[in-house]
Parts: C-alpha cells; structure tokens; sequence
C-alpha cells in the first residue's frame, strides 16, 4: 500500500522557514512509512536562492523532480512555489537512478544506468517515473524508447523541465538537492503498484481537412511530407509566413498518428533548418501521418475537464495523482494560465493528494488495440498517473 502526501512554501529566502514549513505539512513523524521517495517541482529561482538545497539535504529521503514554470495544489495554483510530493509504503520500494551527462550517446546512457540500477534485484518495476532537463539537442523520444526497450516495457511517465526564461536555460533536473542540464533521473517502484494514466490531447475534430504522409524525416526534422518538400505543405495551408517564426510554430501543435494502431499524439513545430526543414519537438518518423490542429482555450478546458472527470471515476482506493501539462497549453490559455490548474483542482480537491505541473514535454504510455501499455513522448498535453 502507498500513502502520498504533499506540501509547499513559497519562501524564497528563509531556508529554515521553508525546510519547516515542507517537513509540517508532510508531517513525518505519523506519516513516514519505511520506504519514501519525493517529487520536487519549483520554479528555478528556489535553486538559486539555495532553498532546494536546502529542503533536500533536510528530509530523510531522496528527492528529484524538475523546474518548472507554472505548478498546482488543492487550492494552490502560482509560479513562485515549489512543492514535494511524498510517496511512502511498508511494502513498495524505491530506487533511484541518475545518468552521468547526456551530451553524448543519450540512449547508451540511459540503458546503462537502468541496467546498473536494475541488476539489483530479481524481479522487475512496476513503474518508472523519468525527470529529464531541457536539451534541445536530445529528444524525448528516444527517452522513452531506450527506457521501454531496457526495461521490458514498464510503463514511463514524467516530464522534461520547463522554465520561464527566454531560452529555457534554467530548465534543470533536480536529485539529491542538486540541479543539472544534462543528466536525467529515473525512479523505479517495486511491489504492487497498479498505476492508471490519462492523456488529453487536442480534439480530433480541431483537426485541418489536409493530412500529410511523411516521406522523409530524420529523427526530429521532418524533410518531406506527400514526396514534396515540408514547405510546401505550409505554403498550401496559408502557414508560410508563420512557419518562419519559432513563436508562432510553437502555437501551432499537430496530432501524429504512428499507423500502428495506437492513439494519435501531439506534437509541436519548434522551428525550421537552413534547408526549410520543420524541426519538431519529438521524432516524427516516415511512415506517419500528420494532421495539423490549431487549439484554443475552450478545447483545452474540455479534454482537460473529460481526463479529469475519468479520474474520478476511478479514483477508489488510489493514494496520489501526479499530472504534468505541457507549457504549450498554458500559452494558449494566454491571461487565463492558471485556467486548467483551476479546473483540476476544481474537480480534484479534497478526494485526493495531487500535484500538477507545467511541463516542457511529456512522457506517458498510451494503449494499443490489446491494451498493452505503449510509452510516448507527448508535446501540447496533459498526463496524468494515478497510483
């Protein structure tokens, strides 16, 4: 059985302020069972000040999770907060992994470090959270992959850091009370824990009429669609001019459907090459059929409001929810950012701990037609695991 508790501060500056603040609310000396891990999210300000630090090094239980730009609570919902989500339990454990840097060979990494973590014992998860930073040379996608080829397929969820800067410099996986740019952190859970996930996606219906084949791609970088140049393909939806703006792309999600027979998945333009090459935020493999989906603040309250809903159907005898909602959301609720974190709340409250988090790219599986669990890497959506 697990018990999940969770806490905040928002003080930035007094560390014993914050480290008594956190250790209250999670009330350890009636809560704490014999296996524990935490799930920090914060703006990066809380790691400059040294609170994260701070907070880590006084809690007796390994801590990792991400920056992030926009986080909610029951009753909570700001920028300037950093939160723990306590998972404890006499009878699932814990084990934590930390790659070495991810600059070079990711994937070898990656499989790497699990099989070190992994050869520990003699049975196999039952569920990995991953926490990665933001590194635009490396792709989630490959993440989820690696992880789901080394691990037999146990279900991956989590999210890459997100930031408020410019350039999302400061988007940092956070472990052992430290910050890192180029290192991922994994948590494997053993024993029974039977976890449930929800995507919502933009509605299939948002979708343009026009579809594209893609003929040829190479990993993030789509070449080709329909055996015509990808700039072709804008120029024929009116996207030209907005196809050379960053920005704009961003704004610009589109559902990928693999024609495997599983669910379709966002993902999002983040620019294009010297060659006018649409570079994407996951990997968009020939073979693939995209459909582009221009979203709005209305679609995103109603798939949010429809996971949310199915949440609470099956919200007996869970313990926690931990939901990660891709930044791409947040832009398109414009001065309503908080608007989806309300609604969550809203609907969540009071049933159970929950912790939602703005997201620089999603990790979630998704189901094939025998509802095996497939992991995917997600842009412009929201996941949520309940366990």
């Amino acid at each position: 059985m697990i018990k999940t508790f969770v806490a905040y501060t928002d003080e930035l500056d007094d560390e014993t302020l914050a480290i008594n603040q956190i250790k209250e609310q999670l009330g350890l000396e009636e809560n704490l069972l014999k296996n524990s891990i935490g799930i920090i999210a914060c703006h990066y300000e809380f790691v400059l000040s040294g609170v994260v630090k701070a907070i880590c090094d006084a809690l007796p239980f390994d801590v990792v999770g991400t920056i992030t730009s926009n986080l909610s609570i029951a009753d909570n919902a700001d920028s300037l907060v950093l939160s723990i989500m306590l998972i404890t339990s006499d009878d699932v454990e814990f084990e934590k992994v930390i790659t070495s840097s991810l600059l070079n060979e990711p994937g070898k990494i990656i499989a790497e470090s699990y099989k070190e973590a992994a050869a520990k014992r003699l049975d196999k998860p039952s569920l990995i959270f991953t926490f990665a930073p933001f590194m635009y040379q490396n792709s989630g996608d490959e993440y989820a992959n690696v992880i789901t080829e080394v691990s037999g397929g146990v279900p991956c969820f989590g999210t890459i850091a997100v930031d408020d800067t410019p350039n999302l410099s400061s988007s940092y996986m956070i472990a052992e009370g430290e910050h890192h740019l180029d290192k991922m952190a994994m948590v494997l859970f053993y024993g029974k824990v039977q976890p449930k996930f929800y995507i919502a996606n933009i509605s299939p219906n948002k979708a343009f009429d026009k579809s594209a084949l893609i003929t040829k791609s190479s990993g993030h970088v789509i070449m080709e669609v329909n055996g015509r140049h990808i700039s072709k393909f804008f120029e024929e939806l009116g996207l030209a001019k907005a196809s050379e703006d960053a920005y704009a792309m961003a704004s610009l999600p589109f559902l990928l459907d693999y024609n495997d027979n599983t669910p379709w998945v966002s993902k999002v333009f983040v620019g294009l090459t010297p060659e006018n090459y649409a570079i994407c935020a996951g990997a968009t493999p020939e073979g693939s059929t995209l459909y582009i989906t221009p979203t709005d603040k209305e679609d995103i309250l109603f798939t949010t409001g429809q996971a949310a809903d199915q949440i609470l159907k099956d919200i007996e005898n869970a313990s926690g929810l931990l939901i990660y909602s891709c930044v791409g959301r947040i832009m398109t609720l414009g001065v309503d950012q908080y608007g989806e974190m309300d609604l969550v709340d809203k609907k969540v409250a009071g049933r159970l701990p929950f912790m939602m988090v703005c997201s620089g790219g999603e990790f979630c599986p998704t189901q094939d037609l025998s509802n095996k669990a497939v992991n995917r890497f997600h842009n412009d959506a929201f996941v949520a695991c309940l366990f």
